[in-house]
């Protein structure tokens, strides 16, 4: 039997299609306890650290992304290659490339090292941080940047999970992270009050255990490959490093993208108003989670497909997947624009009320910018990721140029830094993402752009509807909301099954359904 054979081809795609109701409901779970925990947080500290020290913690994280954008590069290069060496069932290839990413990864963080304690400790200087609070905002950042190199030295671990499709086990990983964090955060504050050094603490307890976790887990899917400082490949580093290379230069340009707000935001209006964007801007957080849950199925399916040699199926899956994510990104992002002033004062109270319109300006573009995230895998899988990279890039430091001049030069504050994202990054993901996913499967110019119109217009659509009910109906408390925005999801859910999905999306969507239920809703 060879190795593109139908036989083994069919036999693929049923482990895969076995283990994707797997991978959907530990997806689900880990969702679900993320944004309860997101929710729950954000108020939780807002009460005990007040909103200026609590938008030190997510522009921490941001600084983070820069300060280990290497090592994530990386950690890229090695998903892409070690999923195709195993999927091919190249044992001796994927051991080179799983050591060769080890053993380079763990020296790049080595060298990272001073960077990381550097940048943690001139934070005080660089940003603006609440009076008292500055030894607590350099051990946060310290604490949260070590956690960061932590969990991406165990990338080459996780990526093993990831190879064989069990995003239910990285999801366990993912798991044990946020339950410690959050399990020490509140004893920590509980027993000795509220303080950021303890956040960054937490943070890195959180990551050595998920690191622990992910090594075990590892082991125990994949026993084919051995830790040996003999399997270390030169030529292998050349080619991580020249995938690497352009996946940094696209991370660049990403979190010009979409981590680069709080960072202005502080320097430019301080870190009170930092605190109040970051309120606006975790629902945005939170939707890209909901996201990457969706994408995060698909993606080892992609690079399985590229290693099979499946073009077809690609293509029709992925086409497919836009207009899936789209249409079920709408529902969400459409009830917290048409009920934001309602779910602000349920969720942190009325005092922000006023964040409405800002939070909805930071989440309406969404309907385009998270419905092209299916379509980034493919860049990994072909290894085309120079000219996207160079694009972002470029864009990025438009996006960053912009934002510094809206909020300085037309009076408009934060709300310019918000309007520069939401121009920018939709104009990259409507016009080019699309444009190059086809280019590089080698289809029509607008396949993937036409998949995308009916999410768009499903959340426009349920905004209007979720507007128009808070002016006429009182939904300023949690059970109301509750029940008028279920209903809307409920009226949605139908419409969409009977009239927005063609049999093959049905049978899609079903794939990802325990077989149980599969035979129940199809």
């Amino acid at each position: 039997m060879t190795l593109n054979s139908p036989i083994e081809k069919d036999t693929t795609n049923s482990r895969f299609a076995a283990q994707l109701p797997k991978n959907l409901a530990a997806n689900i779970a880990y969702f679900l306890v993320n944004i309860v925990i997101g929710i729950l947080l954000v108020p939780y500290f807002i009460s005990t650290l007040g909103v200026a020290a609590y938008g030190l913690i997510p522009l921490a994280t941001s600084i983070t992304g820069y300060v280990a954008i290497v090592v994530q590069s990386l950690n890229t290069a090695v998903t892409r290659y070690l999923t195709v060496d195993l999927q091919r069932e190249d044992y001796a290839a994927a051991n080179r490339t799983f050591n060769t990413a080890l053993f380079g990864i763990s020296a790049v963080i080595l060298l990272m090292v001073p960077v990381v304690v550097a940048v943690a400790w001139f934070v005080p200087s660089i940003f603006h941080v609440p009076a008292g609070q500055e030894s607590g905002a350099v051990l946060l950042f310290l604490g949260v940047s070590a956690a960061f190199l932590i969990r991406s030295w165990s990338g080459s671990f996780t990526v093993q999970l990831f190879a064989y499709n069990r995003l239910d086990l990285q999801n366990l990983v993912d798991l044990a992270n946020i339950l410690v964090q959050i399990g020490l955060i509140v004893i920590l504050f509980t027993l000795f009050g509220p303080d950021l050094a303890f956040i960054g603490g937490a943070y890195l307890a959180g990551a050595v255990v998920a690191s622990v976790v992910s090594i075990v887990l590892a082991r125990q899917v994949c026993p084919h490959l051995i830790l040996s400082l003999r399997s270390f490949d030169r030529r292998r580093v050349r080619d991580l490093c020249g995938m690497g290379w352009w996946v940094v230069i696209n991370q660049v340009g990403s979190l010009l993208f979409l981590q680069i707000d709080l960072i202005v935001v502080n320097l430019l209006f301080g870190a009170t108003s930092a605190g109040e964007y970051a309120i606006a801007l975790q629902w945005v957080v939170l939707l890209r989670s909901i996201s990457g849950v969706l994408a995060g199925v698909l993606t080892p399916m992609v690079l399985t497909y590229y290693a099979r040699e499946q073009t077809e199926t690609l293509i029709r899956v992925t086409k497919s997947a836009v207009k899936l994510m789209g249409i079920a990104m709408a529902l969400p992002i459409g009830l917290v624009c048409g009920f934001g002033p309602q779910l602000l004062t349920v969720w942190v109270g009325k005092d922000y009320v006023f964040l409405a319109p800002l939070m909805i300006l930071l989440t309406v573009h969404l309907a385009v910018n998270l419905a092209v995230l299916p379509l980034f895998s493919i860049n990994v899988a072909y290894n085309q990721v120079r000219v996207p990279g160079i694009v972002t890039f470029f864009m990025g430091i438009g996006n960053f140029a912009l934002a510094v001049a809206l909020a300085l030069f037309t009076g408009w504050g934060y709300y310019g830094v918000a309007v520069a994202g939401a121009i920018i990054l939709t104009l990259k993901n409507a016009l080019f993402t699309p444009w190059y996913a086809t280019r590089v499967l080698g289809t029509g110019a607008h396949t993937f752009t036409r998949s995308m119109l009916p999410g768009i217009a499903a959340a426009i659509t349920i905004g209007v509807l979720a507007t128009a009910l808070g002016m006429f109906f009182p939904l300023a408390a949690l059970i109301p909301l509750i029940i008028t925005g279920g209903a809307l999801a409920l009226g949605y859910l139908v419409l969409v099954w009977t009239f927005g999905l063609s049999t093959f999306e049905r049978g899609l969507f079903g794939s990802y359904l325990p077989e149980n239920l599969r035979k129940f809703v199809l």
